[in-house]
C-alpha cells in the first residue's frame, strides 16, 4: 500500500545549536515537488529570517524534532510568525540507517509531515512554559539544599556531635536552634534548652551535643549554614512568585487539592507541567504514558514479558511519586491500593502504581471540573467526627450551646 501525501505544503526543521537546516516540500500546480532547502544560524536574527521565510510558502504543517533544550527558541519565533509548530520524539523519527546528514535529515521530516505520519508533543501555553524554568529551578534547589544539610551534619559528625543518631529530624526547628547555639560559640547546657518536645531523652541529647568544634570545623560549618538560609530564602521567593503567576488558577487548586497527598506546591508544579486543557493528550492513558507512568508494554509469540516503564517527563514522574508516598499514609483508596499491590510487586513498584492511579484521577478531575471523591473513605464524615469535640466546646464558649450541667 502505498503512502499517500495529506499535505500540499510541509516543513522540516533540522535543529542543532548554531544551525537550522529547513527543508520545504510544495506540490506544484502541475503536480510536481518543488523541494526548498536552506540553512540558518542559531541567533535571534537568523530565527526570525527562517520564520518570515518559511511564512511566505504558507505552509499547512512544520515538523521540528525535540533536541534538548534547543528547539524552544526556533519554536517561539515560529509562534510569534503566527506559525504553530508541531515538535515531534525523536524516537518517532528514527531513520534507516545510512545516508545520515543535516538536509536528509530536514528532508525526512518534511516527508513525514506531508503524509501525515507524525503526531506532535504536548506543549504548555506560552505563560506556563516560562513558569517550567522556575519551577524545575526550584527542584534543584531543593536537592541543594538537602545536599547542603547532609553535608553539615557531616561536619558536625567530624567534629564528635551524634545528634543525627538520637534524632529522626535532625533538620527541625529544635535541632537547629541547638546546632545555631554551638555555631555561635555556645555551650551544650546553654543548647539544650532548646529541646522542645524531641522524644530523645535530655541527659543523651546532651552528651550527644559535647563535642570538639575546631575553628576550621565552625568555619566551614557556619559557611554551609549561610549557605542553607540562602537557599532556603531563594525557594520561598520562587514559591510566592509562581503562587502569584499562578493566581488566575485558583479555581483548579481547590479541585486538586481534595486529592489526598497533594498541597499548594505540587499542584502548581503540576500545573505547570501538564496544562490545564487535558483535550491535548485525548485521554487518561496518553497523559500517563507522557508522564512516564504508564506500564511497560512487550510482548512476543503471544507472551507479555516485562518491561520497564518509557522515559518520559522525569519532573512530573518524581512529583507524582513524591505525592503517591504522602497520600499512601493517609486514610483512603490508595492506602488500600498500594497495600494490596506491596506484597505481590514490592514497594517501589506499587509507588509508582499509585502514582500512575493519581494522574488518572488528575485528569478525571480537570477534564470534569469535580472535586475527588473517595471510594471507601467519607472525608465530609471523617472530618465531622474528628473536628466536632471542638466545634461543640467553642459553641458551648460562646454560649450558642447549653453548658452541660
Amino acid at each position: 500500500m502505498d503512502i499517500k501525501p495529506i499535505h500540499r505544503c510541509s516543513v522540516g526543521i533540522d535543529v542543532h545549536l548554531n544551525k537550522l537546516v529547513v527543508c520545504i516540500l510544495r506540490e506544484l500546480d502541475n503536480g510536481e515537488i518543488d523541494i526548498q532547502i536552506r540553512e540558518f544560524g542559531g541567533f535571534k536574527r537568523d530565527r526570525r529570517e527562517m520564520s518570515e521565510w518559511i511564512a511566505s510558502f504558507q505552509p499547512e504543517v512544520v515538523i521540528m524534532e525535540s533536541t534538548g533544550i534547543y528547539w524552544k527558541s526556533p519554536y517561539a519565533a515560529l509562534e510569534k510568525a503566527g506559525i504553530k509548530a508541531t515538535l515531534v520524539n525523536a524516537r518517532h523519527v528514527a531513520k534507516v540507517e545510512g545516508r545520515k546528514t543535516d538536509i536528509c535529515d530536514a528532508q525526512w521530516l518534511a516527508m513525514l509531515g506531508r503524509c501525515g505520519l507524525l503526531r506532535g508533543s504536548f506543549i504548555p501555553p506560552e505563560e506556563l512554559r516560562h513558569l517550567r524554568q522556575l519551577t524545575r529551578y526550584h527542584d534543584r534547589l531543593t536537592k541543594t539544599l538537602i545536599a547542603e544539610k547532609n553535608r553539615l551534619l557531616k561536619v558536625l559528625a567530624d567534629a564528635g556531635i551524634r545528634l543525627s543518631a538520637l534524632v529522626s529530624d535532625p533538620h527541625g526547628v529544635a535541632c537547629r536552634n541547638m546546632i545555631d547555639v554551638l555555631l555561635n560559640g555556645g555551650k551544650p547546657e546553654q543548647a539544650i534548652r532548646f529541646v522542645g518536645r524531641l522524644k530523645a531523652d535530655k541527659d543523651e541529647i546532651l552528651a550527644s551535643l559535647d563535642g570538639e568544634l575546631t575553628q576550621h570545623h565552625l568555619f566551614l560549618a557556619r559557611k554551609i549554614q549561610n549557605h542553607i538560609d540562602d537557599i532556603e530564602k531563594s525557594l520561598a521567593e520562587c514559591e510566592i512568585y509562581v503562587f502569584n503567576e499562578l493566581s488566575d488558577y485558583q479555581s483548579l487548586f481547590d479541585l486538586l487539592l481534595t486529592i489526598p497527598g497533594m498541597d499548594r506546591l505540587a499542584i502548581a508544579k503540576l500545573i505547570v507541567e501538564i496544562g490545564v486543557d487535558m483535550s491535548c493528550f485525548g485521554n487518561t492513558g496518553r497523559l500517563a504514558a507522557w508522564t512516564g507512568l504508564c506500564p511497560g508494554n512487550h510482548e512476543s509469540a503471544g507472551k507479555r514479558k516485562n518491561a520497564k516503564t518509557a522515559p518520559a517527563n522525569p519532573y512530573v514522574r518524581r512529583l507524582l511519586i513524591e505525592v503517591a508516598h504522602a497520600a499512601v499514609k493517609t486514610q483512603c483508596y490508595f492506602r488500600e491500593f498500594h497495600q494490596s499491590l506491596v506484597m505481590r510487586r514490592g514497594r517501589k513498584k506499587a509507588i509508582v502504581a499509585t502514582a500512575h492511579k493519581i494522574i488518572k484521577v488528575v485528569y478525571i478531575l480537570l477534564t470534569r471540573q469535580t472535586t475527588y471523591k473517595d471510594k471507601t473513605i467519607d472525608f465530609e464524615q471523617f472530618r465531622t467526627k474528628r473536628n466536632a469535640p471542638r466545634w461543640i466546646k467553642a459553641l458551648r464558649k460562646h454560649g450558642m450551646l447549653p453548658a452541660v450541667p
